[in-house]
């Protein structure tokens, strides 16, 4: 039997296990398995890795880069931004690879323009790091915006969001937990009022279907999708990683 899974906490609303286990039904794939693994610490994967049938894992929040020492050889883009969301497992062999920035950048596409020249990302993690990867082979400028200020990598606070900036970046990715099932009632504290119909809003959450901040982005009339085809997209991903 070859197993696969996600490590991750918490994962009460994963994506990843109902989607594989539907894929193997859909295609009578009956050799595979994919679990859960819910952890609380990097250091447990370490006995997860025990078992000699495991082909490969899937990494979301919070062990996209803590994963990152456990590998023995790194795809260029984790070699380049440290942020790993795929295991390939080889003859006892950990390879790190990133499908997050395959699968954003080809949902991205569906409603971007040509006049999308700035973007806002909101949040510092791993999945952020994915995105403003994404976006510089794009050649779309990017302006990080996180609670806490970091002058040195130039990050910015939600409160120095201003008018002008607001108008200047057109695309604005979420990549934080911020309104995901349960606090559907939460969204990232921008001045939206200054958000309007040549916007994108892009949201890497998927739980709800339209969280709070791409209703307000609808009811500005500006573009807007949520990370449900990234996903999809970056499991597939996943899986002809796992099977070359």
């Amino acid at each position: 039997m070859r197993k696969f899974g996600l490590i991750g906490y918490p994962l009460g609303h994963s994506f990843s296990g109902k989607y594989f286990r539907e894929k193997f039904q859909r295609e009578s794939i009956e050799d595979c398995v994919y679990s859960n693994y819910e952890i609380k610490s990097i250091s447990e994967l370490k006995d997860i890795l025990k078992d000699p049938e495991l082909n490969g894992l899937n990494v979301t929040i919070p062990y996209k880069e803590s994963v990152i020492p456990f590998l023995n050889k790194k795809g260029p883009v984790v070699e380049e931004i440290a942020v790993c969301n795929c295991i390939k497992i080889l003859n006892g062999e950990l390879r790190g690879y990133n499908t997050d920035v395959i699968g954003f950048e080809n949902s991205l596409k569906e409603k971007l323009t040509v006049k999308d020249k700035r973007s806002l990302i909101l949040g510092t993690g791993g999945s952020s790091k994915a995105v403003a990867w994404v976006l510089k082979k794009k050649g779309i400028e990017n302006l990080i915006v996180s609670r806490n200020k970091s002058p040195d990598d130039g990050r910015i606070t939600y409160e120095e969001l201003n008018r002008q900036i607001l108008e200047t970046h057109t695309l604005i990715i979420n990549c934080t937990p911020i309104g995901m099932t349960p606090k559907t009632g939460d969204c990232p504290p921008l001045p939206y009022q200054w958000i309007g119909n040549e916007h994108y809003l892009f949201d890497l959450v998927y739980n709800p279907a339209k969280t709070l901040f791409l209703q307000k982005g609808e009811l500005a009339g500006a573009r807007i999708k949520n990370g449900a085809d990234m996903l999809m997209i970056q499991a597939e991903a996943s899986w002809a990683i796992w099977n070359s």
